[in-house]
């Protein structure tokens, strides 16, 4: 059974920049990843459907260390896990991970301060020990996606396809496509399927907001005439996360006015043929839900083109032949795209248990948004929901080298949250939006409080000071040593 000071579980994007971090801030620590897949990349390598990208910039979701230097601010998945391997490789990350191990359960022993975590590879159970568990791999579920069990779809006599599980050389050439949903997959669909096929119909039940951005960042592009590559990188990486947190705060705080202005700047995109209501005026407040972007306007410029259009109805059933909405209609269809959403997990799965007691993750409460209260030495990374995933992932990273550089300084073994004598009077789920896949997760995910620490702030200029500058000695974090050394 080996030991490690760190166990990173995941291999993706927040991993591969969890293991940059450990080497940099703290390189006399020992630590491996388990990842579960047979290669790195997590999201960037399972996601295969066409057109598939981030709708962050890669000044944003690139690490802070590694300048993105490519024309392209959208970067497509292949070229953003082109970005990931390269970094493993540069930083010699590939010999610390541990490939095809699948945790399956995690259990922390006070007696001797460390955790036994158990994996599955190749089928054989096996077991390693260690002082810091860095969870790492995400919140959904790879092996299932959000199936929807819509009436009559067994009857269809055509092909059924997740986008999380696309086929590896589909052919839609001269066919009839529907696809299912509104949310980022949905829209970057669209105009993808719709060069080939004779008609894609994007089917709604309700509307999202979208809103176009150019492919490149013009700022980045004059810069680049006369200043460094890395110096472009990071003033231009500080330009739009200030720009992001001005236009998510102008949103919470004028959603009135913030609505108008992306049903306005939807109409100009839109043919004469597509009324913006109720295509495009969502009854929710803008961030509510997560926003879609559009690179180029490629969404718009297929609903302008004809090649593809955009319904909003409910299903009332499938057919033979395709689907028949609630209003009556019906969408014939030979290929049905299910875009409809993720399967909420806690932990990549993990069953967690501290000295024999099993942890129930719906009953947490966060510190910091990443410690779980009551469980030490453990740290969860979880990214934002309304800005690039990365920005915040590596914070926690950094966070995670101070307090563990923190435990050696003062002869520490261990660290946990003390949550609150007296409950926050206000529970909410850690990832505050209305999206489907988010609500259904309530019941699945931590939850964070009221007030701080226990409160995850959607603010990356606020989680910057805080967890880069304040003490880690808080008061609330309890430090001490192991057991078996201090009965020695």
């Amino acid at each position: 059974m080996a030991h490690f000071d760190v166990l990173v579980v995941g291999a993706g994007l927040s991993g591969i920049g969890a293991a940059c971090r450990l080497q940099q801030q703290t390189p006399d620590r020992t630590y491996a990843i388990l990842e579960a897949r047979d290669t790195i990349g997590g999201t960037w390598d399972l996601f295969r459907y066409p057109g598939v990208r981030s709708d962050s910039d890669m000044f944003t979701l690139g690490y802070p260390f590694r300048p993105w230097t490519q024309e392209q601010a959208i970067a497509s998945g292949a070229e953003i896990l082109d970005y990931l391997r390269e970094t493993a490789a540069e930083h010699g990350i590939f010999r610390h991970i541990r490939f095809g191990h699948r945790v399956v359960r995690a259990s922390w022993s006070s007696g001797s301060a460390c955790w036994t975590v158990g994996a599955s590879h190749e089928g054989e159970a096996v077991s390693h020990t260690c002082s810091f568990l860095y969870l790492c791999s995400g919140y959904y579920s790879y092996e299932n996606g959000h199936v929807v069990d819509f009436p009559g779809r067994d009857s269809f006599r055509g092909e059924i396809v997740h986008p999380q599980f696309w086929p590896e050389e589909p052919d839609f050439t001269g066919k009839r496509v529907v696809v299912i949903g509104s949310g980022a997959t949905a829209v970057t669909l669209v105009p993808e399927l719709a060069s080939a096929a004779e008609s894609v119909t994007m089917l709604q039940r309700s509307p999202s907001y979208v809103l176009a951005r150019p492919w490149t960042d013009s700022l980045a592009r004059r810069l680049r005439r006369i200043l460094p590559s890395r110096l472009v990188y990071h003033l231009v990486r500080a330009k739009n996360v200030l720009v992001t947190t001005l236009l998510y705060q102008f949103s919470r705080r004028q959603p009135q006015r913030a609505a108008a202005f992306l049903r306005d700047a939807a109409a100009k995109q839109l043919p004469a043929s597509i009324p913006v209501d109720p295509h495009f005026s969502p009854r929710y407040r803008p961030w509510d839900q997560r926003l879609c972007l559009t690179p180029g306007a490629d969404f718009f410029r297929a609903l302008r083109s004809g090649q593809a259009d955009i319904v909003t109805d409910r299903i009332d059933r499938f057919t033979p032949d395709g689907i028949m909405l609630e209003s009556g209609a019906q969408l014939p269809a030979d290929v049905v795209v299910t875009a409809t959403g993720l399967r909420v997990i806690a932990f990549g799965g993990i069953e967690l248990s501290v000295d024999g007691e099993v942890i129930e993750p719906s009953e947490q409460l966060v510190y910091k948004g990443m410690m779980l209260g009551g469980v030490p030495n453990l740290a969860w990374c979880i990214g934002y929901v309304n800005a690039s995933w990365t920005l915040r992932s590596d914070l926690v990273s950094r966070y995670v080298c101070r307090l563990l550089n923190h435990l050696s300084r003062n002869g520490f073994d261990t660290c946990v949250p003390r949550p609150p004598a007296i409950p926050s009077t206000r529970r909410r789920p850690i990832m505050d939006l209305t999206s489907g896949y988010l609500t259904r997760a309530a019941s699945v995910l931590p939850r964070q409080g009221d007030r701080r620490p226990w409160l995850m702030r959607q603010n990356y200029l606020l989680d910057a000071a805080d967890l880069r500058l304040s003490r880690v000695d808080d008061g609330v974090l309890r430090f001490g040593r192991a057991k078996s050394r201090n009965s020695a």
